[in-house]
């Protein structure tokens, strides 16, 4: 399906998706663009109920539809519902809450809070086809509550560095390329270093802080080039800025719009910025849709 024939506003979008046939015929030509397959047996010869809008396969003899196989499988919801519910998400810069898809497409909240994790699930990397290479910056960051704002009971937990309670996540950034980060136990080398060394290729340029736990990279077979942000933030082209620049899309989505985020939950909203930013020059509906 060409770019042109896919909604580039909202308006459109509500409009597109109102009819449930356009819908399924929509999501037939993106998740089949060679013919209908069937998705148990993978035979190509199936025949279509239109009433009801399932196919049912000639080899194995299953019925299936649009959703089957799926992140929108078992879900009652309509694709009316769904499709301008994963417009909004990937084209909000700072992510769309539950209770805005909930007003906005008069679903209740806690089926919108399902649509956006189905979503999430779609945008997250299933494998990466190559390491980062050429200029690539490394930084970690802390995602959690402040201090002050917490009940005075947790506040006396919190040490002087501040970081009692908060989860840290590693970034990698290249430059000019994609964004790549995961949650961490701690920032310490044994649990930053095989990271590294699992997503940047050999000979690399690293650039990274004066953290203690990036000083053995100096050793291996990568250039480090280390900013000390005590004395100043960029030496010509040593600096941390791209990956500094992501933490802070991330967390004006994380405080302004979402505000609170359970931790077991955090990877999911990695997930959906880490995409969002990725796919930052393409198509992002197309690249979800076809991840369905």
């Amino acid at each position: 399906m060409q770019n042109e024939h896919l909604p580039k506003t909202l308006l459109e979008a509500v409009r597109f998706f109102t009819d449930l046939d356009r819908c399924t015929q929509f999501m037939a030509m993106i998740r089949w663009p060679e013919g209908v397959t069937c998705p148990h047996c993978n035979a190509t010869s199936s025949s279509f109920n239109k009433a009801r809008r399932y196919w049912q396969c000639r080899g194995c003899r299953k019925q299936f539809t649009i959703k089957t196989g799926s992140v929108m499988e078992d879900s009652p919801i309509g694709l009316d519902k769904w499709l301008p519910a994963i417009w909004m998400i990937v084209n909000a810069k700072n992510g769309v809450s539950s209770y805005e898809i909930h007003r906005a497409l008069g679903v209740t909240q806690k089926s919108a809070w399902f649509l956006l994790h189905r979503i999430r699930l779609a945008m997250q990397a299933r494998s990466f086809e190559k390491p980062l290479s050429g200029h690539v910056e490394i930084d970690e960051t802390f995602i959690g509550g402040k201090a002050r704002f917490m009940h005075a009971s947790k506040r006396k937990k919190v040490g002087d560095t501040g970081f009692v309670g908060k989860v840290a996540v590693m970034g990698l950034l290249e430059r000019n390329g994609e964004v790549r980060c995961q949650i961490v136990p701690n920032t310490k080398r044994k649990s930053l270093e095989p990271i590294i060394k699992r997503h940047i290729e050999a000979g690399s340029n690293i650039y990274s802080d004066n953290l203690p736990s990036y000083r053995s990279l100096d050793e291996a077979e990568y250039i480090h080039k280390v900013i000390d942000h005590a004395e100043k933030y960029v030496d010509g082209q040593i600096h941390t800025n791209g990956i500094e620049n992501f933490w802070a899309l991330l967390k004006r989505c994380l405080k302004g719009t979402y505000v609170s985020v359970e931790p077991f939950h955090l990877f999911r909203y990695l997930d959906e910025e880490c995409f969002r930013f990725n796919k930052r020059t393409g198509n992002r509906s197309l690249s979800v849709l076809r991840s369905c």
